[in-house]
């Protein structure tokens, strides 16, 4: 066994400029989720320590694959998923190839057959943030299903506040799934602020550690002041971004410029809607935690398995 053996580091939860337009109504149009190149966002999570850097862009690969290649990257990406009732949950899925991720795209939109997939690979499965309101409404069998399948959870969100992480630390411990960390990272100031350990020497054991859910989840949870930062900072970017992309004189990119430099008066209002989104995401996270766990004991208490497995006590041939 090798003597080079230690904690070793990867940020499992982190955005490039691959992550498209903004999942917010209307801003879609005029703000990206993210505005970093992935390069930059690789030597950001090297120079904050860590030993190995993945993207996990919206339901797309390609800044991933702009680092593949390197000994210390591997290539994911956070799905977009609909459950049975139409609801939307963010999958992690690590070290996956084009065809795999070509595989998960055909699937996303039905959460057992993808999760189906991942288990038939062999592919790690992450829970992102599932107790927050960013992804929308949850019906009460939402997360009963993913928990049900997928191998690990998100408990240590860079994002998420402490009181949010620590209901999907109990939910996750309560399913018995492998606890990671990720920064949830828009901007490069915030890439590498929570991640995930592994004990290992080497990128192959790093990546072995974490399909057995080896992992430690670190790093610092998310709070308002960072938040408030954060979407600062987009704002920023997208006037940047927006001015270089109208230099040419594309007159819809001029539109769009004008209607960026528009919403500029607005920004002093940015801490009273960020301090509303943050008190939403605390209430959403105790109602939820409370419906998942009465969810979980009604089904151990006589409800058939989910995704197809016996029901309890049922023999198998």
């Amino acid at each position: 066994m090798s003597d080079a053996r230690r904690l070793m580091r990867c940020d499992l939860h982190v955005h490039s400029r691959h992550s498209g337009p903004s999942t917010i109504p209307v801003l879609g149009r005029l703000v990206r989720e993210c505005y970093s190149d992935p390069e930059a966002v690789y030597e950001a999570a090297r120079w904050r320590g860590m030993d190995f850097v993945t993207l996990t862009d919206h339901d797309s690969i390609a800044g991933s694959l702009e680092l593949a290649g390197r000994p210390d990257t591997f290539v994911s990406e956070e799905v977009t998923c609909l459950t049975p009732d139409g609801r939307e949950l963010h999958l992690g899925l690590f070290d996956i190839t084009e065809r795999q991720h070509e595989e998960i795209q055909a699937r996303r939109r039905d959460l057992e057959a993808l999760l189906a997939y991942a288990a038939e690979q062999g592919l790690p499965a992450c829970v992102n943030h599932p107790f927050s309101s960013l992804t929308g409404r949850r019906s009460d069998r939402d997360l009963t299903l993913a928990f049900a399948a997928a191998t690990h959870v998100e408990t240590r969100n860079g994002m998420m506040s402490e009181r949010v992480n620590a209901h999907a630390r109990s939910a996750g411990r309560r399913a018995r799934l492998a606890a990671t960390g990720g920064s949830d990272a828009h901007t490069l100031f915030s890439v590498g602020r929570a991640f995930t350990c592994v004990d290992a020497a080497d990128r192959a054991e790093f990546l072995a550690g974490l399909r057995a859910g080896r992992t430690v989840p670190a790093g610092r949870s998310g709070s308002y002041a960072r938040l408030t930062a954060d979407l600062a900072r987009l704002a920023a970017f997208a006037c940047r971004d927006q001015a270089w992309r109208a230099q040419d004189g594309d007159p819809a990119e001029i539109v769009r410029l004008a209607a960026v430099v528009a919403l500029l008066p607005l920004l002093p209002l940015l801490p009273i809607v960020t301090a509303a989104v943050y008190a939403d995401e605390q209430l959403f996270a105790w109602r939820h935690s409370r419906r998942f766990e009465r969810e979980r004991s009604r089904s151990r208490a006589g409800r058939p398995p989910l995704l197809g497995a016996p029901a309890p006590g049922a023999t198998t041939s």
